[in-house]
Order: structure tokens, then sequence, then C-alpha cells
């Protein structure tokens, strides 16, 4: 766990129409992420239940070497220059793991 390497981001979208748009995009994203990435341990995107027009992603990587293969990926680099046109802003905080629990991989 203290060689892993996390992040959450969160987008705010332009209107439901983009939040649509978008939801599809990461689904197209996460078939490239399911396929090939071993390194990538958790990847999950989140619908705010008070803020429909926001998205929560939460990454975890096994290391940051993980994380750099990730963002090469060619899904991730699609992701990457598509979702500017649904995004009105994007935070991203990285993270440090200091106690938690993941489930092995299958």
């Amino acid at each position: 766990m203290k060689e892993s390497y996390g992040l959450m981001v969160r987008f705010t979208l332009r209107d439901a129409d983009a939040a649509s748009s978008f939801d599809a995009l990461v689904a197209r994203t996460l078939k490239g992420i399911d396929a090939g990435e071993p390194g990538t341990l958790v990847y999950v995107s989140h619908r705010s239940r008070d803020e429909p027009l926001v998205r929560v992603f939460y990454e975890l990587y096994a290391d940051r070497a993980s994380f750099d293969a990730h963002e090469r990926q060619p899904h991730t680099q699609h992701f990457l220059a598509e979702r500017e046109q649904y995004v009105s802003s994007v935070e991203v905080t990285f993270l440090d793991a200091v106690a938690g629990k993941v489930r092995a991989q299958r």
C-alpha cells in the first residue's frame, strides 16, 4: 500500500448532454483499462448525488510507474483529448496512502 499512487479528480460538466456524452466516453475508456493495465488497481467514476453535473474519479495505481504507464495508453490519451469538449472545470488531487485495504486482483 505504501508504494501505491492515488488521485481524485473532480469534473464539472457543461450541461446534461455533455454529462451523458462524458459518461459514454468514460465507459469506452474503461474497456481499455480493463483489457490491459495490471498496475491500475482502482479506477472508478462516481456521480454526485447532489450535483448532477459533477463526476468524481478515484484512481489507485500500484506505483507511480503504473500511473505513468496508464497515462501513455492510447485509450487514456483519447479520453484526455475528448473530455475537454464536455468539461467546464477539472480539479486534481494527488493522494498518499496512509492506511487502507485494497482487494487483490483476480
